[in-house]
């Protein structure tokens, strides 16, 4: 069985702070409603997309220009027979400079092949990482409701 957490990566032109800013204005890339502090170390947000999918994420670490890890404090994912998957795991954002270039690796710690939503979930973040986040970082436009 394979247990490889969700994990995706690209690299862009732009400066490591200005890749961690866009991460961190979260409502400029990643759709639905958001409340809460976003770009702040010990703050909570909650993301709520219609009646389908919320979920509540402390900031557990914030390096500038480096690290940003959300951990999944509540959440409740209603097309999957276990509503609560995501309880528990940790959306992880790395950015390193590398050959010139900004890298970012995003991983969804827990989001593994063997729950019944990592196809939806994967698919989602694959989309709201790729092209919504990398938009925002290289057009300072992200596209958060365009997979609605």
């Amino acid at each position: 069985m394979n247990n490889s957490s969700f994990t995706t990566a690209f690299a862009v032109d732009q400066s490591a702070e200005e890749v961690f800013a866009a991460v961190n204005n979260v409502r400029a890339w990643w759709s639905g409603e958001i409340d809460g502090i976003t770009d702040r170390l010990g703050a909570e947000f909650t993301y709520r997309y219609r009646d389908v999918h919320r979920s509540t994420q402390t900031i557990t670490e914030m390096v500038p220009g480096k690290k940003v890890v959300w951990r999944v404090v509540d959440a409740d994912i209603n097309f999957v027979k276990d509503t609560h998957e995501w309880n528990g795991t940790t959306v992880v954002f790395d950015i390193a400079r590398r050959h010139g270039k900004t890298e970012l690796r995003f991983t969804h710690e827990g989001l593994i092949p063997a729950i019944e939503c990592y196809d939806g979930c994967s698919g989602a973040w694959g989309f709201y990482i790729n092209q919504s986040l990398r938009n925002l970082i290289t057009t300072g436009k992200g596209e958060p409701n365009a997979k609605g």
